[in-house]
């Protein structure tokens, strides 16, 4: 039974799973999460907790950098690696970095919109930072670094034909874009669960305090009941970032090849209570839930939210375990990592004696010159010439063989840089084809915006009357338009105040059902001198 503790290291936490592997089946058997201040101390102790002293290790790279790249589908496999070290080569020079410096791995996927071409995920990480990543772990089996972005779709099976997004809220906020079963793309956001917690830390005192809180913290949505003032105090430190991931996402979904149907939220930010709901509500018509791992079987007797928690140091484990994408590992194998645990092990003087002994035994015959050879010795002699005579010719027509071998390896050579010459001739024709495209697609282009921006002149000629007109049939009392904005041709910005998030909520609302706006967003609130102030934005319907 093949076993892997996955850690998942974050600053101030650390999430662990220990997850087997018999046949097909998979199970976590141990896992939970730990504060630390002396990192050493805490890996310490998790590995005797879990009694992982042999246990191999996987781990997450931190801090690593990504970069995509392109390469013909049918290059040879074996000149594909000198493309993508040629394509970092070139990205390192317009940055003025030094490659050597990066320790590099890649991801091949299909391109979406060029079929003749390979999409390429380039993963680098800072050598001198990975290698201090590895003395934490000398003491013990270290197997597996790898990026969690590439590893959390192990956590559960896609649908043929699904396309995702995997929005992973730890320290920071990886979202992951699955098309077609594929990871696609990757994007790290600078803001998660740590800005979260820092802010809640600050007001208890206390880092484990603050994930608890977080944990117990329900988002209310625009239906939601009148919160207590405690309630609407830890509100304020979650709601902003929460917000502000939204809106790169929905930034992502934008910008995505492909209709993105499901989004699926793990990580620290997950643990928070209705949180998938209010990601559907401001994203529409695209279906969040949270992301829970297919090996576990659902029971009353289960928490399942427990298992959410460390989904990152599941999928860790998961891939230590030989599940998900290969060639992503940061930990360079060694010969004694290939080799079997038993012929690791020290080799006694006992056993250097029986060796001697039976080389001693197995001095069966001797010559001796000074008298005259018998009939064995003589066989002796002429078998040993006879194997000299095979290991001459042997020789010979191995290196005749590796000469013939060197000269097609070089008439080959010649053929495809030739093919490459002539590839290059043709990419040249078709970029200028490209750039001929590009000035005729402009100008049609430069045309249809003329048209476009005369017909929403026309449209919304009377659509800011109107506008006024219906708001002021839905505010409320007790509610105060502060300002309405128009920023662009119909996108509107409203500022309210009110003493009441309710009746706030109630107004978002009515502007949402009414369809007086349309793609209607709002932000959580600023309360100051018991005034809460809240910004509306749409699209003019």
């Amino acid at each position: 039974m093949a076993t892997c503790l996955g850690l998942y290291i974050e600053e101030n936490i650390i999430k662990y799973a220990k997850v087997s592997k018999e046949r097909e089946e998979i199970k976590v058997e141990s896992f939970g999460i730990k504060f630390y201040d002396n990192l050493d101390n805490a890996i310490k102790q998790i590995v005797e907790e879990t009694y992982s002293y042999k246990t191999p290790i996987s781990i997450n790279l931190s801090d690593e950098m990504y970069n995509y790249f392109e390469v013909f589908a049918l290059l040879n496999k074996k000149d594909i690696p000198k493309a993508i070290k040629t394509e970092f080569d070139a990205y390192c020079a317009d940055k003025n970095y030094n490659p050597n410096v990066f320790e590099t791995r890649y991801a091949i996927t299909p391109n979406m919109q060029q079929k003749e071409r390979l999409k390429v995920i380039h993963i680098s990480d800072n050598k001198i930072e990975l290698n201090k990543k590895m003395q934490k772990f000398s003491s013990y089996r270290l197997q597996n670094i790898i990026p969690v972005s590439m590893s959390i779709s192990n956590i559960t099976k896609f649908n043929e034909r699904e396309n995702a997004l995997i929005v992973n809220i730890e320290e920071n906020t990886i979202v992951t874009t699955i098309l077609d079963q594929n990871i696609y793309d990757i994007k790290i956001l600078d803001l998660g669960s740590q800005e979260i917690l820092d802010k809640i830390n600050i007001k208890e005192n206390s880092y484990k305090k603050a994930y608890e809180i977080c944990k117990e913290t329900t988002i209310y949505t625009s239906e939601g009941k009148e919160l207590s003032e405690e309630e609407e105090n830890y509100l304020e430190d979650i709601m902003p970032t929460l917000y502000e991931i939204l809106v790169q996402i929905r930034k992502i979904l934008n910008e995505s090849v492909d209709k993105i149907e499901k989004i699926y939220i793990t990580g620290t930010g997950a643990l928070i209570n209705n949180i998938d709901l209010y990601f559907e509500e401001y994203l529409e018509n695209v279906k969040c839930e949270i992301l829970k791992p297919n090996i576990i079987k659902i029971s009353p007797n289960i928490n399942i939210k427990d298992y959410v928690e460390v989904n990152s140091a599941i999928s860790l484990a998961m891939s230590g375990l030989g599940q998900g994408i290969s060639g992503i590992n940061f930990k360079k194998v060694t010969l004694i990592d290939k080799l079997p645990d038993f012929l690791k092990m020290e080799v006694g003087s006992k056993k250097e004696n029986k060796k001697e002994e039976k080389r001693t035994k197995g001095n069966l015959f001797t010559i001796d010159f000074k008298v005259p050879l018998d009939t064995i010795e003589k066989s002796l002699l002429r078998g040993i010439m006879g194997i000299f005579s095979l290991f001459v010719i042997y020789c010979a027509f191995a290196s005749l063989l590796k000469t013939q071998i060197e000269q097609k390896e070089n008439e080959a050579q010649d053929s495809i840089n030739n093919t490459n010459s002539q590839i290059a001739l043709i990419d040249k024709d078709i970029q200028t084809l490209q750039t001929k495209m590009n000035e005729y697609t402009t100008k049609i282009e430069n045309l249809k915006k003329i048209n476009e921006k005369i017909e929403e002149n026309n449209r919304t000629k009377k659509a800011i009357p109107i506008l006024l007109n219906s708001l002021m049939y839905v505010v409320p009392e007790e509610v105060q338009i502060v300002s309405i904005q128009n920023t662009t041709e119909t996108h509107i910005e409203i500022q309210a105040q009110s003493k009441s998030y309710a009746k706030l909520g109630y107004l978002t609302t009515s502007i949402k059902t009414s369809a007086i706006l349309t793609n209607v967003i709002s932000t959580s609130g600023q309360k100051e001198n018991n005034i809460i102030t809240i910004k509306i934005e749409g699209d003019l319907p």
